[in-house]
């Protein structure tokens, strides 16, 4: 059969594999069992074990486990109520104050947890309630702290990048600094976007917000600057030759346990249990994933799928944006159904040869398919972080959180233009720190 037409049936199987309800890991090694033994027969299947455990072989997945434990034990305390009210004192003679001081928390918390809906969760529980009393939309109130969540996969500490990283062997200390200033125009976006969208509300008294004493913004100091000590220390320790990202991880873990047993009191062996009992969930799974997809991996490059898409389009006379574009949509539409980690591990196989033979940078690839990723977290029908702010906010219907999600979308595809126009946004970093790639 022809290797196209194989992997096009490959790619219906795995749709209708998935939304049978199956899991993820388990749809794949499904899929990829039953081409292996129709194709290559049964014998072929004496090597999924080797491959499944071989693909877990690999000191840098010990970051994963890690870097859930350091972000579980933030999201278990009030370190995400403290941030957001540190930054409502300190920035309340800022215009729309309280809004920037979500957004602001949301990036704070999100590069401390690395977790998409544990920033939603954490910053939403207090900001939301806030911005309703104070008289913002709901839409504006939900769609912020929505948007706002998503920035958990894209600020490092990452996950996300780490399994990219993985998937396509590329330098994960890049990807992390990747995602910096990347990261930072989609918050700079959201805030321009709240504060017109409020300011277009007619309530201009939003945009002023009341006065703290010099006592009240010192007090909290001290239960925020720890946390967000740590994450600087990480990356100094990463970029500084000091550490592997694994041993930084790891390091990290355990101080993030150490200041939340010491400044917020989580001596409960119960507490850590849920804490540890999560994160092992949360790791498990991923890294099941991982395995599956590498065995998922296997049998397209032993059915000659990969490689012949890859000739495939190398044949095209198309242009190279028109290719970007058209992998964009995909990656869209992907992202609406399937968790970023089961987007990437099931697409960088394919993707990535196509996208070097375009000429374009894995490295700047990545952060643009991370906020394709970031769009799907607030786009139906998964939306994750919708339902997640729903269940913070029930009063506020679905619909009025994801039409006051919707201009955060826009914002994202505005960034994906600039990061066409403009690479150097996610390259110039990762090359001024760690030199350039040849």
């Amino acid at each position: 059969m022809d290797p196209l037409v194989l992997g096009a049936l490959v790619a219906l199987s795995t749709i209708f594999v998935l939304f049978s309800g199956v899991s993820v890991a388990v749809g794949l090694l499904i899929v990829s069992a039953g081409f292996l033994m129709i194709f290559d027969g049964l014998r072929s299947l004496e090597l999924m074990p080797e491959i499944l455990f071989g693909k877990l072989d690999n000191f840098a997945l010990l970051s994963i486990p890690m870097f859930i434990i350091m972000g579980a034990s933030i999201a278990s305390t009030r370190a995400g109520a403290d941030l957001y009210e540190a930054l409502e004192r300190w920035l309340t003679r800022v215009p729309g104050g309280l809004v920037i001081s979500n957004l602001g928390a949301c990036a704070l918390f999100a590069a401390m947890s690395g977790s998409s809906p544990a920033t939603c969760a954490a910053i939403g529980k207090m900001g939301i309630p806030e911005m309703r009393k104070r008289g913002y939309p709901d839409g504006v109130a939900a769609g912020s702290i929505a948007a706002g969540g998503t920035l958990g996969i894209l600020i490092p500490p990452s996950v996300t990048m780490i399994v990219y990283g993985i998937a396509t062997e590329t330098s994960i200390g890049r990807l992390f600094l990747a995602g910096v200033i990347p990261g930072l125009l989609l918050v700079a976006l959201f805030m321009a976007w709240s504060l017109y969208s409020t300011w277009k509300s007619g309530n201009t008294g939003l945009l002023t917000a009341g006065s703290y004493s010099w006592r009240q913004r010192l007090e909290i100091l001290p239960r925020v600057l720890p946390f967000i000590g740590i994450i600087i220390g990480v990356l100094y320790a990463m970029y500084g030759g000091i550490a592997t990202p694994s041993e930084t991880a790891a390091v990290g873990a355990l101080l993030c346990l150490i200041i939340a047993m010491v400044i917020y009191k989580l001596w409960s062996p119960r507490a850590l249990w849920h804490v540890l009992r999560d994160s092992t969930k949360e790791s498990v799974m991923i890294l099941f994933i991982i395995a599956a997809a590498g065995v998922f991996s296997y049998m397209l490059s032993s059915l000659f799928i990969t490689q012949s898409i890859a000739e495939w389009i190398g044949t095209l006379e198309v242009n190279r944006w028109v290719l970007m574009g058209t992998v964009n949509v995909f990656l869209l539409i992907a992202g609406f159904f399937l968790p970023p980690v089961a987007v990437i591990l099931m697409a960088a196989p394919i993707l990535l040869p196509i996208i070097t033979t375009a000429g374009f940078d894995p490295i700047w690839f990545a952060v643009i398919l991370t906020i394709n990723m970031e769009i799907g977290l607030i786009s139906p029908p998964v939306g994750l972080n919708l339902y997640v702010i729903n269940g913070i906010a029930p009063d506020i219907s679905l619909k009025t959180i994801l039409m006051g999600s919707l201009p955060f979308v826009a914002c994202m595809v505005i960034a994906i233009i600039l990061l066409c126009v403009f690479p150097g946004l996610a390259t110039w970093l990762p090359d001024t720190v760690m030199g350039p790639t040849f």
